[in-house]
């Protein structure tokens, strides 16, 4: 019989990963009803790639294949890498970050529960970097049809001015800092707050898959907390004290890839701090440099780099944040 302050878990790694591709689905309703059909490509180039990679490196690592493809681990880093890039990037791009993912980092360091980097993040980042033009195109809200999409996915002309349209943080980034001009954006159809026509529904999808997973207990509410209330805060008080040149929190929160952060990669078990206080620590931190990278770094997306500078950091903030043990008195370091 187990004592009274350890709890039973029927938790399982397929079973937590069954979960969280089931939160996922409404952020991905949500983003085919909104910018297209081709995310769902783009998820299966994803998938596929994913479970071939990680099966062929078990094989060559003499590991069981069918019980570790089955666990649902490599689908879940599958899914949150094509949510994470343009939906009309070419299907050759979706492959090398799925690669990338699973063969480097998270195989490259023993597989699941031994990679200290986040390896959805490892493959954004190297996307990002290796091919910035084409990880900033982004098709326009409402404004691409699913055939045109397909086509850019299997590698048509790229002469898509006329479809693709500048995300809000593109556009806060390259000099909308006129408080009126980013309200303007936030009010269109592709990013209206007011209207619930563009980019924040998609949001209110994956925010919705959050409270899922907080209600079944699948992740810890320290982590989302502790992102949103970094993100929020800073972007809160540079507001606050200019806000002619800096959008409002509610503008961070809806735009981009927070909500997915927040609750599906921020909440990631085997990268994140795993103390209380650490992970308040750890989540907020990657709110803040996310905020930092948008607002003043050379890219408009910068939770990628958060997450994996706070990654760096898991081992300190463990180490400085452990509770004192049952029934001992911490003591004072000399």
């Amino acid at each position: 019989m187990s004592s009274p302050h350890i709890r039973q878990s029927d938790a399982s790694v397929q079973r937590i990963m069954l979960h969280v591709l089931l939160a996922l689905a409404p952020g991905i309703a949500a983003y085919v009803w909104k910018v297209g059909a081709g995310i769902l490509v783009n998820l299966a180039i994803a998938s596929a790639t994913a479970l071939i990679a990680e099966a062929l490196v078990l094989r060559l690592r003499k590991r069981p294949i069918a019980i570790t493809v089955s666990d649902g681990s490599a689908l879940v880093t599958a899914w949150l890498i094509a949510l994470a890039l343009p939906s009309i990037v070419p299907w050759w791009l979706t492959m090398i970050a799925a690669l990338v993912a699973i063969a480097g980092a998270k195989h490259l360091y023993g597989g699941i529960g031994q990679n200290p980097f986040n390896p959805a993040m490892i493959a954004y980042c190297t996307a990002i970097v290796a091919y910035p033009a084409l990880m900033s195109q982004w098709p326009a809200i409402g404004n691409t049809d699913f055939a045109t999409q397909l086509q850019l996915i299997l590698g048509g002309s790229r002469e898509i001015d006329g479809i693709t349209g500048a995300t809000a943080l593109d556009a806060m980034r390259t000099g909308l800092r006129n408080h009126a001009e980013v309200h303007a954006i936030l009010a269109s159809n592709a990013f209206g707050l007011a209207g619930g026509r563009g980019w924040e529904w998609i949001a209110a999808g994956y925010l919705a898959g959050g409270v899922f997973l907080l209600a079944t207990r699948i992740i810890d509410w320290r982590l989302p907390f502790g992102f949103i209330v970094g993100m929020g805060v800073t972007a809160g008080i540079f507001w606050l004290i200019a806000p002619e040149r800096f959008p409002s929190p509610l503008f961070h929160l809806a735009s981009g890839g927070a909500m997915l952060a927040a609750f599906f990669i921020v909440t990631d078990p085997v990268t994140s701090a795993s103390t209380p206080r650490g992970k308040l620590i750890f989540a907020a931190g990657i709110g803040v440099i996310a905020w930092f990278v948008r607002t003043f770094g050379a890219y408009p997306e910068g939770i990628a780099f958060g997450v994996l500078l706070m990654n760096i950091c898991v081992p300190l903030i463990d180490r400085n944040t452990q509770p004192p043990v049952f029934g001992l008195r911490k003591e004072t370091p000399p």
